[in-house]
This record gives C-alpha cells, structure tokens and sequence, in this order.
C-alpha cells in the first residue's frame, strides 16, 4: 500500500474511533441526564459554620433547624446507654444533602454513637458509622445524601451504646420525639444531643437565626403545630433563607436566673447564632426575663447596654441585627409597676433607633389596645406573659421581610 494511502486510512481510522466515542457520550447523557454536583468534603467544625457569601455561586450550607443546648438533663449522669433517640424536628429549606451537628456540651465523660440516620439515610463521621463526641465538644457529620423538604418533619435518629452523660438536651420543646429501648418507644418533649442540621440548598441565601426566649422557644403554643413565630417566618420567606430557632425558656440577656433559662444571650452568641452555618442575619427578642425573672434588673440601661453589646458583637462578623420589643405581663405572677416601667423604657431606646440596625415591634403586634400593659385576651396562652398559636402567629406577621435581607445599616430603621 502507497505510504500517503496508510496516512489517510489511519486518519480515518483515528476520526472515526473520536466520532464514535462522542456518540456514545452523547447517549449516556441523553439516557442518565445531568449530573449532580459532587458533594464537598465534611468540613471541619469551624469551615462548617463559616456564614454563607450571598455572592457565591452554587450550592452552600445552610441551617434548616437548631436548637440550643440547655443544660445537662436530669437523671441522665450514666447516659443513655444501648438507648436509640429519634429526634423529630422540623425543616424550614429544603435541600438535597444533609449533615447534623451532635453536642456534648454538657457531658462529663466521652459520647459514643455507633449509628445514626437521617429519615433511615445512614450518616458518617469522617467516613465511619462510629463516632466519639469529647467531653464538652460537637461534631459536624459528613454529608449525607437525602432530600430534605421544606416545612416538613425530619427523623434524625442514632444509637448511644454506652454512658455517655449527662446528656446534653433542650426541654420544653413543644415537638414530640422518642426514646427506644428493648423495653419498647416512648414519647418525649426533650431534643437530646443533636444541635443542627443543615442542608446543601442552591436557593437559599443564609440563615435568619432568632435569639430568644420562651416566647421565641414557643412556650404556650401547640404540640406539634410548630406554630412558633419563628415557623410563621419561615413560611413567609418561602425559602430564601433558613430560620434558625435559638429560643431557651427562661433566658436572660446577661447572667442566669433562678429556673432553667441556660447560659445568658450574651454567653452563647458565639455558640448559638455566630456558629449557625450560612447566618447572616440575627433577631434578638431578649430581655424580658431580665426584667422579671428573680433576680430582676431594675435598671433599664443595663438591659439596653448589653443588647447593644451583642449587636456591636454581631456587626464584627458581619451579620445584620434586628430586635424585638418587649412585651406586655400585666397579671403574671411577678408583674409590677416598677417592673413594667423598667420594660417601657427598654422598649423606648429600642424604638429610637439606637439600639439595633432596625427592629420589630412585637409589644405593639399582642398588647391589648385598651390595655396596653397587658396581652390581647386572644393571644394570651392563659399565663399573661406567653402567647397562643395566634399570638405567635402573629409575631411571624409582624417581622418586616425586608429587613432582614438588606444591607446592615445605620441603627435607624424602624418596623
């Protein structure tokens, strides 16, 4: 065969092998679809919460649910040994992976979960099914691959072979989860370990987290309604941002009072809203306990003082702060005129503007209009300081959409 002849053969040859493989490629699209983005590699705990770039194309990380840790659970020194929690608690984005933060805070000696799942979904630590949690630590799970749906209720189950305790909880949660034992399933109102899950979202810019109290934890409203004014904003925001609920009853913005309220606002900010994976914007309804709850602030400045301090405190990082009025007690239990005086004149800085890039005014959303030191008969829970679904209901309406996407500002707004 002439040499030129072979050349062109081979050519040919060549051509013909490059178009097939193209066909083929072709074909395995058009059969399998687009593929999906492969998922980052667990983060380290300090990357997992770095908050979201609202510049940053591509999916991200960010909080569809928190809690906050309490405290130590009572009766629970040895732990919770060859028990399995199943944690329900309710999304407010959806996403196509998940991961969880477990907590052991509170604990004295090691936790180890040999499995865990999320709806049935095994979960990974660093690529094991085993995990050990030290002393007063967390962990962030490796991503695991599961729809996760808006405004639904998530399973977020693991196992404790042996002690590990106290265990690190969150009462009062107005949500019913399980404990399961060979004895059998009970039903509970306590999330025990588990911190945070947060989804891999595309649609989602960050995170709204919500530092609060009872009246932000959804003391008074139904069990599993998920009716706090926390689950009302995030139906409202249809999902351009996560809602973190940061809400410990009894909590105080400075020091602990005498009942279960956990450490003071200003204790767990780093913790609890700075650490929230994608946060980008804080809501602070605190202060109230702090002009109720024994032992009690009589002076107004102090309370003003220390909202402002998380608010500069946020600011460093970067996060936009919205606050809250305080609200009307008239007819609880430790209500008095020198006590509601000193509310009033919290809630006056706070509406001058000085305090927070911008505020709620959730004083104005509940108090009675011929009353106004005391709730509107229909939002009130029956106590005269916690609120109803429609209470709560109406906290969520209350909140201005706006003001918790737009860039941080001078301390002027006023919603």
């Amino acid at each position: 065969m002439p040499r030129r002849q072979g050349y062109a053969l081979l050519i040919a040859l060549v051509a013909g092998t490059a178009a097939l493989a193209a066909a083929v490629a072709f074909a395995t699209t058009l059969l399998s679809g687009p593929r999906s983005t492969p998922l980052p590699p667990a983060e380290t705990q300090a990357a997992a919460r770095n908050p979201v770039d609202p510049a940053a194309s591509g999916p991200s990380w960010v909080a569809t649910w928190t809690a906050a840790p309490v405290g130590g659970e009572p009766g629970t020194e040895g732990g919770l040994p060859g028990r399995t929690v199943r944690n329900v608690v309710h999304t407010s984005i959806g996403g196509d992976a998940a991961r969880i933060t477990l907590s052991n805070l509170f604990g004295t000696t090691p936790l180890v979960v040999d499995q865990a799942t999320v709806n049935t979904r095994p979960v990974t630590f660093k690529g094991a099914a085993t995990v050990t949690v030290a002393v007063g630590g967390r962990v962030v799970s490796d991503p695991v691959v599961v729809p996760v749906a808006p405004d639904s209720d998530l399973q977020v189950s693991f196992r404790t072979p042996r002690g590990g305790g106290p265990v690190t909880y969150h009462p009062y949660t107005h949500q019913t989860s399980y404990l399961i034992d060979d004895r059998g399933t009970f039903s509970t109102t306590h999330w025990r370990y588990l911190t945070a899950v947060d989804v891999r979202s595309e649609q989602a810019l960050g995170a709204v987290v919500a530092l609060g109290d009872s009246l932000t934890a959804g003391s008074g409203s139904s069990t599993d309604a998920n009716a706090r004014w926390t689950d009302v904003l995030a139906d409202r925001l249809g999902g351009r941002y996560g809602v973190a609920n940061a809400g410990i009853a009894g909590n105080r913005v400075v020091g602990v009072g005498r009942g279960t309220g956990g450490q003071s606002g200003t204790d767990r900010l780093d913790r609890d809203v700075l650490g929230v994976a994608g946060a980008r914007t804080v809501v602070i309804a605190l202060g109230i306990n702090d002009v109720q709850q024994s032992p009690q602030e009589a002076d107004p400045q102090r309370i003003v003082d220390s909202l402002r301090a998380l608010t500069d405190r946020a600011h460093a990082r970067g996060l936009r702060v919205v606050g809250a009025t305080l609200t009307p007690f008239e007819g609880f239990l430790t209500w008095t005129p020198q006590r509601d005086a000193v509310r009033h004149a919290v809630n006056e800085q706070i509406r001058s503007g000085t305090v927070f890039d911008a505020y709620v005014d959730f004083d104005a959303a509940v108090r009675d209009p011929a009353a106004p030191n005391r709730l509107l008969a229909a939002y009130d829970s029956g106590d005269h300081l916690h609120l109803n679904d429609d209470g709560y209901r109406a906290f969520g309406d209350r909140v201005d959409l706006k003001s918790l996407d737009r860039a941080r500002a001078p301390r002027s707004d006023a919603l």
